[in-house]
């Protein structure tokens, strides 16, 4: 699992993660409120749900820093993910 940053989606606001069960689901990334290595990665939102994620740390983070690319770039659609 995991092995790429998160791609942002044609939703400005999300960013595709991956369940630890394999399934692919599109998160708020403006809900993140923190994520940590536990050895798995959790992101914690900031309604206090947890979710386990394929994805590494960096690459969640980095998922969430081309979602703010996108944005500061004058909110153009961002590239890859799925649609």
């Amino acid at each position: 699992m995991g092995g790429s940053a998160p791609q942002p989606c044609k939703f400005y606001t999300m960013i595709y993660l991956t369940r630890l069960n394999g399934s692919r689901f599109v998160l708020n990334a403006e809900i993140i409120r923190e994520v940590e290595a536990t050895p798995d990665t959790i992101v914690t939102l900031s309604t206090g749900q947890k979710i386990m994620v394929g994805e590494s740390v960096d690459e969640v983070v980095q998922g969430v820093l081309e979602y703010k690319r996108a944005i500061a770039h004058g909110g153009s659609k961002p590239a890859g993910g799925s649609e």
